[in-house]
């Protein structure tokens, strides 16, 4: 379903006041007295959070450093890497040509791109990868340099893959290749490349300048630079001396092959001009929180402009697992794409896709609310988490 024509969505405005252009909105104090505590308290450097409620931007706030070396200030058109927050868009980029007939999520991806036959492959779905059962979540092995900046030969190596068990048969969270595979089958599908797809799609309907995967140049200046998450704190009491010793787990295989060594330490990685500017739709996303949060508002319908209709949008947020999964395979629940939270009672009113760092977007259809948060320091072990804290702060303000 195309946006309608006779709606025109309204741009965000860049700021120039160096506040909030909301300011003076009680939800917008409390959630900005928030950010600021976190960033006094040395826990965060810079953050962003906006969210629309009923199509109504109630929250665009904003705290701290967007460079730490520069002290360059983070304001509302910062832009921030926000790893696999950028799934939920190239979710919505599926589910877009899916509703048009363009894709069929449940035909062989090998219909679209046939060379994705190979080695088991060969009934492989969207739907599948989408719920991240495909069975190829490991990345090629032995990459170097830029090779991953390069979209023809990441999409060869991931074609030849051997799946690691039965394609369907096992949901593994596909960190990385699931954007390849999503990308090129939409790609092949409808002959626009991922980046124009985006722009197209999302971007211009709504007058959003602020998703990208792969920026331009023109918005280098804009970016975020990354920081590792601090040490958490030593306890303040130490074990007893009789207590055993907690046995480490050990490492995870595939997690080693999804993430492989190559792409670590993943703010660093990030932080390259080069990844930067490349296009991976499963996790280099360079996005505001305006942007991301204006997203997820038009598809729960609440802006007079939406990307995808509520039909559609009831197909993409249900449940993405056949029922001879077990339940401990379906503990983390995916619709076509997208992350599924909220009561058991109301699977799929809250949807969305977080990111590795802690970086969020998210929809509440149930309210009619969409957040996101944005941040350039990466998660650390303390409980509740930034963004939780933020989270709930809207949710409070709003008494949602």
């Amino acid at each position: 379903m195309k946006p309608s024509s006779s709606t025109k969505a309204t741009p965000t405005k860049p700021s120039t006041s160096g506040m909030p252009p909301m300011s003076a909105s009680p939800i917008n104090q409390r959630v900005q007295a928030v950010m600021d505590g976190l960033v006094a308290s040395g826990r965060e450097l810079g953050l962003q959070a906006a969210a629309y409620h009923h199509g109504a931007l109630v929250v665009d706030a904003w705290a701290g450093v967007a460079d730490a070396k520069t002290a360059r200030p983070v304001d509302g058109d910062t832009l921030f890497p926000v790893f696999s927050v950028t799934k939920g868009i190239a979710a919505t980029i599926a589910n877009i040509l899916a509703e048009r007939g363009v894709i069929d999520l449940d035909a062989p991806i090998a219909r679209y791109w046939p060379a994705f036959a190979a080695r088991g492959k060969q009934h492989v779905t969207l739907r599948q990868v989408l719920g991240h059962r495909a069975g190829v979540p490991h990345m090629p092995d032995g990459l170097v340099g830029s090779q991953i900046c390069d979209w023809e030969a990441m999409c060869a190596r991931i074609a030849e893959a051997e799946p690691l068990w039965e394609p369907g048969s096992t949901i593994y969270y596909h960190a990385m290749t699931y954007g390849w595979i999503v990308g090129e089958v939409a790609r092949l599908a409808d002959g626009r490349d991922f980046a124009t797809l985006l722009r197209d799609e999302i971007c211009a309907p709504l007058g959003i300048d602020s998703l990208f995967v792969g920026i331009p140049e023109r918005v280098a200046t804009r970016v975020a630079v990354l920081e590792a998450a601090r040490p958490a704190p030593p306890s303040a009491a130490a074990a007893p001396a009789t207590a055993t010793a907690a046995v480490p787990a050990p490492p995870d295989p595939v997690a080693e092959r999804s993430i492989p060594p190559y792409v670590r330490p993943l703010e660093d990685w990030m932080n390259r001009a080069d990844i930067q500017r490349a296009c991976i739709p499963a996790s280099n996303g360079i996005m505001s929180a305006r942007g991301i949060a204006k997203h997820y508002a038009a598809l729960i319908g609440t802006l007079g402009v939406r990307i995808l209709s509520p039909e559609a949008l009831d197909r993409a947020i249900a449940l993405n697992a056949p029922p001879g999964l077990g339940a401990a395979q379906v503990t983390s629940r995916f619709g076509l794409g997208y992350g599924l939270s909220g009561p058991e009672s109301e699977p799929g009113r809250s949807f969305g896709h977080g990111g590795y760092g802690g970086a969020t977007g998210s929809a509440d259809r149930g309210c009619g609310l969409a957040i996101a948060v944005t941040k350039n320091r990466m998660s650390d072990s303390q409980q509740p988490g930034s963004v939780e804290l933020i989270t709930r702060e809207i949710r409070a303000a709003l008494g949602v």
